[in-house]
């Protein structure tokens, strides 16, 4: 009988030694890296089965034997990134202290959706095509700007955190809420159009990178409104390639000669909506263009910025010179 109780006795204590090691032993069943995402509400056991099918953990239970010895921890919701082999009770700590992956995205004034769908699908995020949809929706921009065809130029540049199950959905949201958040700054006790002003200001950022610029180059554009001539603003060209999905890295006569509302080659004013995203200065000089008597420009010849003119002459006059220099760099 003694030597039953001690095998039982040796026995709980293999097995003890076993658990102990199961607890204290770093493991790793994935390659290279894995994402766990816990969503709000989930239960402890609920988030051990996620772990041990990730590889994070070897079995399930081992999380719930760890919340044993921290009964008062809490598990918090997010996305994890795991890369290397861990303990249990380092697992355990990330997601007791909300140590949530994430990545940043940096978007670039007078991107436009279609670029920031690029860089969304190239940073793994989701497809271009998924961003677009959501893009494509102006139903939360309405309350603003009630003639909004998509969300473009509402989808302010800056940097922003993501994870990877971030939707497409909650992306547009974040750059829109930052958009509100920026044009409260801008128009303060003013008020303004926004439709025409984010327009107006896409355009501009998509002209010239030149700050000092971009008060000139709206005043121009307010100009030619004014004057009822065609802006022939070549961005607009490009954006109405895009959406018919031809553009082809370069305007040809076929882009200029495009009846797409969004070519201002062909149609009078500003065109239907906003062709970038632009960022505050571009809107500040929407809002506050130059006065001026300017109603042409073009790239210099020897680059950094534009030649301004009032009169067609010396518009066309700058327009060789520039075209000549860029026969020669060819």
């Amino acid at each position: 009988m003694k030597r039953f109780f001690i095998a039982v006795a040796l026995a709980v204590a293999l097995a003890g030694t076993g658990v102990v090691y199961l607890l204290i032993e770093p493991y790793a069943a994935f390659q290279n890296e894995t994402f766990v995402r816990i969503e709000r509400g989930t239960g402890t056991i609920e988030i051990g089965r996620a772990l041990e099918q990730s590889g994070v953990i070897r079995y399930s239970w081992q999380l719930w034997l760890e919340r044993a010895v921290q009964p008062g921890a809490k598990l918090q919701a997010g996305e994890y990134r795991f890369s290397q082999p861990a303990t249990v009770a380092e697992v355990f700590s990330r997601i007791a202290r909300g140590d949530v992956y994430y990545f940043e995205m940096t978007v670039p004034e007078g991107s436009n959706m279609f670029d920031i769908a690029r860089l969304l699908e190239s940073s793994g995020a989701m497809p271009a095509d998924d961003f677009l949809k959501a893009a494509g929706d102006p139903s939360s921009i309405r309350d603003l700007d009630p003639a909004a065809r998509s969300l473009e130029g509402y989808l302010f540049p800056s940097t922003y955190r993501l994870q990877h199950s971030t939707s497409s959905g909650e992306v547009c949201r974040l750059m829109t809420d930052q958009f509100r958040k920026q044009w409260k700054k801008l128009v303060a006790a003013q008020t303004a159009d926004v439709h025409d002003t984010i327009t107006l200001a896409s355009l501009v950022e998509k002209e010239t990178g030149v700050a000092s610029e971009r008060p000139l180059v709206a005043g121009v554009f307010e100009n030619r409104l004014k004057k009822h001539m065609l802006l022939q603003c070549d961005p607009t060209t490009i954006y109405a390639a895009l959406l018919d999905k031809r553009y082809r890295d370069t305007i040809h006569k076929s882009d200029l000669a495009s009846q797409n509302p969004y070519n201002t080659y062909q149609h009078p004013g500003l065109p239907p909506g906003p062709i970038a995203n632009p960022g505050s200065d571009a809107i500040q000089a929407a809002l506050h263009p130059a006065e001026t008597e300017y109603l042409y420009f073009v790239a210099k010849a020897d680059g950094g910025g534009h030649n301004f003119s009032s009169d067609l002459a010396a518009h066309e006059k700058a327009t060789r010179a520039y075209r000549k220099k860029a026969r020669k760099a060819e």
